[in-house]
């Protein structure tokens, strides 16, 4: 079970959810973001994003009309994300 945190934008507010792996994400629309795909390989059990992000990928998996893979996207630096990017 995953603790994840939501900023909402629109509440000015940190919304709490606690879902398993195999549920939507919060604000994801028909199911196309399950936990374990935002989670990627990380190990953590508390997951954060806001609702623009979730409204955002609803829009741009409607436009592509297929799954898209995550990947390593959401991953912190110390568990092998963001590797030797530079961020000048």
């Amino acid at each position: 079970m995953a603790k994840i945190l939501v900023y909402n934008q629109d509440t000015n507010r940190m919304e709490t959810y606690y879902r398993g792996e195999n549920e939507s994400m919060p604000y994801n629309t028909n199911g196309t973001l399950k936990v374990r795909e935002f989670r990627g390989s990380s190990k953590s059990n508390i997951l954060w994003t806001d609702k623009r992000t979730m409204q955002a990928w609803n829009s741009q998996r409607y436009i592509y009309g297929a799954p898209i893979y995550v990947g390593f996207a959401f991953k912190r630096p110390y568990e092998g994300g963001h590797g030797n990017q530079s961020h000048d």
